[in-house]
């Protein structure tokens, strides 16, 4: 039996591509691409280009992100344990544009037939103090309504469309009810909305299985303020820090230079008042 690649899904892709694969590493010449497996009781066997990636993928799981140089990339995903990608159970061209960031989403259509849809990350700045949520439906499933809290926040939402909104940090009770009611078919689920970051929900299954599920997904994204974004000790951060730590340098030996010139005066005028006694 072929080695089933789980830790070493990552890297695998980037191998079969062709590219070492540092995470979210979009540029100029670069994509970066994920993989989201949302057909439910599917496992299956992922090919790029020919070459076997994914081996054993089991629904529900997202493989990525990895560094992937701009251009056109086939992916087939074949039954498990298939001898090659020349029988795809679906095959889709996916074309990566450079400084972009994609999910490739294998599931159900809205009448429950397996497709591949490829999705852009939208990774723009943040204000300071929020983060990004994006709603994907990839269930089949009818429309549906997303609520936070309750309320409906995005209405009408159809497969396989997204909603983004940007949300101040905190926690959101988010559940997916049928377009027009409040009776959650999916959830109420806590969603962590994190400062600079894209929180992605994705509503996957099918609603004639009853396996409807959720999945999530995050990419960094920074915000406005780039002091607030930057951490750690690397980059920008560390010549950051080493100017910080310069200038309490100067500051302290000024203070103590301001201390000797205080205390000497001190003690001149105090031996002149013993002179003039």
């Amino acid at each position: 039996m072929r080695k089933t690649l789980a830790a070493g899904a990552i890297a695998g892709l980037a191998l079969a591509a062709g590219f070492a694969a540092p995470a979210q590493a979009i540029s100029a010449t670069t994509a970066d691409l994920s993989v989201l497996h949302a057909i439910p009781d599917t496992p299956v066997d992922v090919y790029v280009n020919g070459a076997l990636t994914l081996d054993d993928f089991q629904p529900g799981t997202l493989a990525g992100p990895l560094d992937l140089a701009a251009g056109s990339y086939d992916i087939a995903i074949t039954a498990p344990d298939a001898a090659d990608a020349s029988a795809p159970i679906l095959a889709a061209t996916v074309e990566l544009a450079a400084n972009t960031s994609y999910t490739a989403v294998a599931h159900l259509s809205e009448a429950g037939a397996p497709t591949v849809t490829p999705f852009v990350n939208d990774t723009k700045t943040t204000a300071a103090g929020e983060g990004r949520l994006t709603v994907r439906h990839v269930a089949a499933a009818p429309a549906v309504d997303i609520l936070a809290g309750g309320s409906p926040v995005v209405e009408d939402l159809v497969n396989p469309k997204e909603a983004t909104l940007d949300l101040p940090v905190g926690t959101v009770s988010a559940a997916v009810a049928l377009a027009g009611t409040t009776d959650p078919v999916i959830g109420p689920a806590d969603v962590a909305i994190q400062d600079g970051v894209l929180t992605v929900v994705y509503a996957w299954g099918s609603a004639a299985d009853g396996n409807l599920a959720l999945a999530t997904q995050t990419v960094t994204v920074g915000h406005t303020v780039p002091g607030a974004v930057i951490s750690g000790t690397a980059g920008y951060a560390a010549q950051r820090d080493a100017t910080t730590q310069g200038l309490w340098a100067i500051g302290f030996a000024a203070l103590a230079g301001a201390v000797v010139v205080a205390a000497t005066a001190i003690v001149r005028r105090s031996r002149g008042a013993k002179h003039t006694v």
